[in-house]
């Protein structure tokens, strides 16, 4: 990984998983494609192998799975389905845009686990000054973010996105591969 120095050492830190005795989170920021879920997943597999409970969605799937229960029951149950493992990873929040009721359901989550002192692991391409375009006109945007970095590591990736860097290659590999058919 081509991520500054001090954020490989954080980076490499998660995967001891000291996180889930103390209960802190992580959120990883940083542009796209510089591998924050593959990181968010690859640490989520580690807390698997060590026994522990561990849920991982991305954040359009988790907030469309919330939305659509039909009652406050169904809700209860299925925000247990988010608070109750061990660990919970979110990536790709700040991909989309949400209303104030997603905005609301996932202040829901994070107050939850936050309460229960249970750590999440959460990626964004979105500083949290911009987090107000991801939840547009929703009010527990501020407070959403104090909770969840008020325990948190916030980890920058500063790197260039390797699906960029992969097709730069291919296509110098084929502009090289045309010239030499000419040749």
């Amino acid at each position: 990984m081509s991520a500054v120095l001090q954020d490989r050492e954080a980076v490499d830190d998660l995967f001891g998983l000291g996180f889930l005795t103390t209960g802190h989170n992580a959120v990883l920021v940083g542009p796209n494609g510089v591998g924050k879920t593959m990181i968010l997943k690859n640490v989520a597999h580690q807390a698997v192998v060590r026994g522990h409970t561990v849920r991982f969605s991305t954040a359009s799937d988790m907030l469309a799975d919330l939305a659509a229960q039909e009652s406050s029951a169904a809700l209860a149950r299925r925000l247990r389905r988010y608070t109750v493992p061990a660990l919970l990873c979110i990536g790709e929040v700040g991909y989309l845009s949400y209303d104030s009721r997603y905005a609301d359901l996932l202040f829901e989550v994070l107050t939850r686990r936050y309460d229960a002192q249970k750590p999440l692991l959460l990626s964004t391409n979105k500083a949290f000054a911009d987090w107000g375009q991801v939840f547009p006109h929703a009010a527990c945007v501020v407070t959403l973010v104090d909770r969840l970095v008020h325990r948190a590591e916030v980890i920058e990736i500063e790197a260039e996105s390797y699906r960029f860097k992969e097709a730069k290659e291919l296509s110098a590999t084929r502009s090289k591969q045309r010239r030499s058919k000419k040749h």
